[in-house]
């Protein structure tokens, strides 16, 4: 059942100021863009003989089979965030007698798609409350988003969304967050692609977050950014994606200095995006691999650090 609901979020301002983004650009992404909208090898013949384990995240063609068959509640909020339009935030609750913690997740390029909502449904499956928000909330068509704008148009838009505008957009959902009647009041990220850097930054200019975890999402060079760090981070690497991990060093060495947790994994043979395209292909033949061993390690840090 879903429902909308208007939600004012307060306290939208850091004090720490936003970086600028450095390293790779939105346009490193434009490989992947057509990496991801090919169809995967699970569409094929020889994947079906192999069922998905219920686990694990949906792929990109499983996403929206869980989304239909899924027994959680889930709805759409519209968060007000003080820019004009609200940011549609699609959120999934588990089934759970306690407090739960909050789990903001964070698209990639291509919007908020249906596999990103399948995300949110695991975790949620997980024990978290998941809510993951529009990006490009008001920027497609007559008012739109990401669904208005699809796949392609997303990619395009996304350009647009400005590292102050991240910071902007998840305090306000942070803050709507801590508003849940069901929720504990401890909050994580957790972001992927465009979506990972955006959650690794948002933990170096947030310091009340309680933890972050990005997969692979590039990380700043400047020093400068990480002067007011002090969430914990988990960050998660496809071996074959050096653009990405190269920025992998910088960010440790400049987390070390300030004794702020940064736990970063490279898994060998993954390709950038592995947890969307788990079947792999000839150039990552490892991501199916590296989503059974990064999958365990996102929800074991997320625990630790939201109980």
């Amino acid at each position: 059942m879903y429902r909308h609901v208007l939600v004012v979020a307060w306290g939208l301002f850091v004090a720490a100021p936003v970086s600028a983004q450095t390293g790779p650009g939105l346009d490193a992404h434009a490989s992947h863009a057509t990496e991801q909208q090919a169809p995967s090898a699970s569409a094929g013949q020889g994947a079906a003989a192999t069922p998905r384990s219920d686990k694990l995240p949906p792929d990109a063609d499983a996403a929206g089979e869980q989304l239909k068959s899924s027994p959680r509640h889930s709805e759409w909020v519209d968060v007000k965030n003080g820019e004009g339009t609200p940011i549609k935030t699609f959120v999934v609750y588990p089934e759970r007698k306690d407090k739960a913690p909050v789990v903001i997740v964070i698209h990639e390029i291509f919007g908020l798609s249906d596999w990103v909502r399948g995300v949110a449904d695991q975790l949620a499956k997980e024990g978290f409350i998941a809510v993951a928000p529009d990006f490009l909330s008001g920027k497609g068509p007559n008012g739109g988003g990401s669904q208005e704008l699809g796949s392609q148009g997303s990619t395009q838009a996304i350009r647009n969304v400005t590292p102050e505008d991240t910071v902007r957009i998840l305090d306000a959902v942070r803050s709507y967050a801590l508003t849940i009647a069901s929720a504990s009041g401890k909050v994580a990220t957790i972001g992927f692609c465009w979506g990972g850097g955006t959650s690794f930054r948002y933990a170096l200019n947030q310091p009340a977050l309680n933890a972050a975890v990005s997969y692979y999402g590039p990380m700043p060079t400047d020093a400068v950014a990480y002067e007011k760090a002090k969430a914990p981070i988990l960050g998660l690497y496809g071996g074959n994606d050096n653009r990405v991990n190269a920025t992998i060093d910088p960010a440790k060495q400049e987390l070390a200095k300030k004794n702020v947790t940064y736990e970063p994994h490279i898994f060998e043979g993954a390709g950038h995006g592995f947890l969307r395209q788990q079947t792999g292909s000839e150039q990552a033949p490892g991501n199916m691999k590296a989503t059974q061993e990064a999958w365990p390690l996102t929800l074991e840090f997320l625990r630790k650090y939201t109980k």
